[in-house]
């Protein structure tokens, strides 16, 4: 038998881990697995997205549904579509023995409590009457709500983002202490206020209309004037309306998409996304959610941001949060991904990240990006179609067989969140700054061309858009076109305050 053999028949599953093997459970994997080797050293490798830990003998729970349990909130975290589906098969006999073997225990305690959150179900336990209250989730290891809301009878507080319908996770990892540190919101301030105020107006303009049209550049959609027109409406409503509820939801919907697609309420049709390989053939990237489950669904994510947009938490946090929240649960038959990405604008403009009379264009960033705004997508579905048992007819309409409202219900979106953190990040540093460094340098240029030809503006606009568009020079054929009433050495000394501005090789913004 190999080393690599031997290695791995001398070590036991623990954890979530032991539970899935157990109990058969078809799940969207934990991000940590852990494992208790008969001998050797603690250590921890990295297999993609999952952290595994092999822990020495001396860290073995135990064999019981309890020990796995209670080790699985110690090390592995709080997964609360993996609970929800244990609690679906496990013994209730066995965990009822568990939790009154334990009966003011903070992990016994925290698992009665998700029990019947998750369920629905009471317990034949009594409330409490003495101990201290214990926060659900541990803040150092996960984003929560402040202040969290006390519950008696296991005298716990309830810090979750969300509720039984809907209630998402974001773990504190290095990388999102590292963006919070990095004070993105002082950034953007520090970059705007170099600039006066009439060009940041100006500028703003632009955001509006350059974010509008990459939006829907993602969908590989060309909309018409008025449809644009209406989306760069909403985005100049985002920091003064709270856009999460169904009513405005169901209003975007209908002034962002072809009115032959409007919807009047959730969809009542199942849908995917997917794209044609072959004739009569699909290629399948992610199952929605069944319609039956989307009203139930929806209601829990509005409510979670309720929760979240008076709970104290990050504010990219809860962007993240309610955005790919929505998206995935992909309530309309179309302009999802446009609501998704609009509903970050609406957050970030509304709780003050972003400084007033400025937006991001946080679509050019995820268009620039489209690998990295793929698989921020791909982060959640990739896991979960494995799990989704569906069919296709002869006409593309999908039937969902199993259920799968769980994996909705229960998203851990840690990658998304940080995805979210750098393309903002991007759109500062790049998109904004660029934007206002073109600005300020067309002003520079503009005063540099009127000293030397007093133009109509809409001429020196057009020469230096040429000239940008050929490495600062003025082609011959513009010169004979547009421009033969200027000298040779009046193109020159123009030419010349474009490469001043820009250099030479200056693409047009």
């Amino acid at each position: 038998m190999s080393g690599n053999n031997q290695e791995t028949t001398s070590r036991r599953s623990a954890g979530y881990e032991a539970l899935i093997e157990q109990h058969d459970l078809d799940v969207i994997p934990n991000w940590h697995r852990s494992f208790v080797a008969n001998s050797g050293t603690h250590r921890i490798e990295s297999n993609g997205n999952i952290v595994e830990e092999i822990y020495p003998a001396k860290y073995w729970p135990g064999d019981s549904l309890g020990d796995h349990l209670e080790f699985a909130l110690k090390y592995d975290g709080t997964n609360l579509g993996i609970l929800a589906c244990l609690f679906k098969v496990m013994s209730i006999d066995e965990f009822l023995d568990y939790l009154k073997s334990r009966p003011i225990g903070k992990y016994a305690r925290r698992l009665w409590f998700l029990y019947e959150m998750l369920t629905g179900q009471k317990l034949s336990l009594d409330d409490l009457k003495k101990g201290n209250y214990v926060d659900l989730l541990d803040p150092e290891k996960y984003y929560t709500i402040t202040p969290a809301s006390q519950v008696r009878r296991q005298r716990i507080n309830d810090n979750l983002l969300g509720d039984g319908k809907f209630c998402l996770t974001v773990r504190r990892t290095d990388k999102l202490r590292t963006f919070e540190k990095a004070n993105l919101p002082e950034r953007c301030r520090q970059v705007t206020s170099a600039y006066p105020p009439e060009l940041l107006k100006r500028a703003l303009s632009y955001l509006y209309t350059k974010e509008s049209k990459s939006s829907f550049e993602i969908e590989h959609i060309k909309p018409n004037s008025t449809r644009a027109e209406r989306f760069i409406g909403l985005l100049q409503l985002a920091e003064r309306k709270d856009f999460c509820n169904k009513s405005d939801l169901i209003e975007l919907q209908n002034r962002i998409v072809d009115p032959r697609f409007q919807n009047t309420d959730y969809r009542t049709n199942q849908n995917y996304v997917g794209e044609t390989v072959a004739l009569k053939k699909e290629k399948v990237h992610f199952a929605c959610p069944k319609p039956a489950d989307i009203s139930s669904l929806m209601e829990g994510l509005i409510a979670a941001h309720q929760r979240m947009d008076t709970g104290n938490l990050s504010i990219v946090m809860h962007a993240a949060a309610v955005s790919y929240g929505f998206v995935f649960l992909h309530p309309f038959e179309d302009g999802n991904g446009r609501i998704h990405r609009f509903l970050i604008h609406n957050i970030l403009a509304r709780r003050g990240f972003t400084p007033e009379g400025i937006m991001f264009p946080v679509s050019a960033a995820m268009l620039k990006d489209r690998a990295g705004y793929d698989s921020s997508l791909e982060a959640f579905s990739r896991p979960l179609m494995p799990l989704v048992d569906y069919l296709l007819d002869e006409e593309g309409q999908m039937t969902v067989q199993n259920d799968t409202v769980i994996w909705y219900r229960y998203i851990d979106l840690t990658p998304q969140a940080e995805s979210l953190f750098e393309f903002i990040e991007r759109t500062i540093d790049t998109e904004l700054v660029e934007e206002l460094a073109f600005l300020a340098n067309y002003d520079k240029t503009k005063e540099a061309i009127q000293q030397i030809v007093d133009m109509p503006d809409r001429q020196i606009d057009l020469f230096i858009r040429f000239c940008l568009q050929n490495n600062g020079q003025l082609s011959k054929r513009k010169r004979s076109t547009h421009f033969d009433f200027l000298t040779e050495k009046e193109i020159s000394r123009m030419e010349q305050a474009v490469q001043s501005s820009y250099g030479t090789d200056s693409p047009v913004n």
